[in-house]
């Protein structure tokens, strides 16, 4: 490849969780437009190192291949960005590749998540409705309120917003700001209202709001540009109100 463009990447690899961790490096034929996901692809069609020796393809989540999904979150040149919108053209050489550091390693780019998926359960970051009859149109949102709240609905739990945050670590159980900006999107449902404090009530339990430190690195990282300050903030007020009627709530 001495006489062609090549890109150079190298890859933070791990053969399952309890391995050591080793870097890999590649040179790979250089076409115009590619992401890094079809770099890893040609990885995959030929896994051969920059050494030329033969070696194993590298692991990697993706489903969408349109920044909807998150599933292919990972760190590129020290970011936590998506590698479908990642275009080589567009980054530095040799390009570095590892996975998200919050989360346990499976094998290679791909983690476990889980973390992630737990905290919206423990909020419950969904409406619960009776779908065994048809319960006829749902309320309206009022125009100001949907707007905002379609924003938050953009979120893909991709992980950039808890890879970011220095709050989350294997030493703190907080939930993270995606979460938290999922209660504020559920309570603000005319539906979701309904469990609204019991929401409220878990986000005050360790591990929840109070665990925010306002690094506010979320904000700069999420690749959908959602506003978690702004709704980690809503939420102190939400909870404050909330910790005045459990309060005086216990006194009736």
């Amino acid at each position: 490849m001495a006489d062609q463009k090549v890109i150079r990447l190298s890859v933070k690899r791990q053969q399952d969780a309890d391995s050591k961790p080793y870097i890999e490096e590649f040179e790979i034929p250089y076409r115009p437009n590619m992401n890094v996901i079809s770099v890893l692809m040609e990885i995959r069609k030929n896994p051969v190192n920059a050494k030329g020796e033969k070696t194993t393809p590298v692991v990697w989540e993706n489903v969408c291949l349109e920044e909807v999904c998150g599933s292919c979150t990972m760190l590129i040149n020290g970011k936590p960005r998506q590698a479908c919108s990642a275009l080589i053209d567009q980054l530095e050489q040799p390009i570095h590749l590892a996975p998200l550091s919050t989360f346990p390693v499976v094998r290679d780019l791909q983690v476990d998540r889980q973390r992630m998926f737990d905290a919206l359960k423990r909020v419950k970051a969904w409406i619960p409705i009776d779908g065994t009859f048809n319960l006829g149109p749902g309320p309206r949102f009022p125009e100001k309120k949907r707007q905002w709240a379609y924003e938050l609905s953009k979120c893909m739990t991709c992980g950039c917003c808890l890879e970011a945050c220095p709050n989350v670590n294997d030493r703190s159980d907080f939930i993270g700001p995606a979460a938290l900006s999922q209660v504020r999107l559920f309570n603000a449902h005319p539906t979701g209202e309904m469990n609204k404090e019991e929401r409220l009530t878990t986000i005050m339990e360790a591990g929840g709001i109070n665990s925010c430190g306002n690094s506010q690195n979320c904000v700069q990282v999420c690749p959908k540009g959602i506003s978690l300050t702004t709704s980690i903030a809503d939420l102190y007020r939400q909870t404050t109100l909330q910790s005045f009627k459990n309060f005086f709530g216990s006194y009736k």
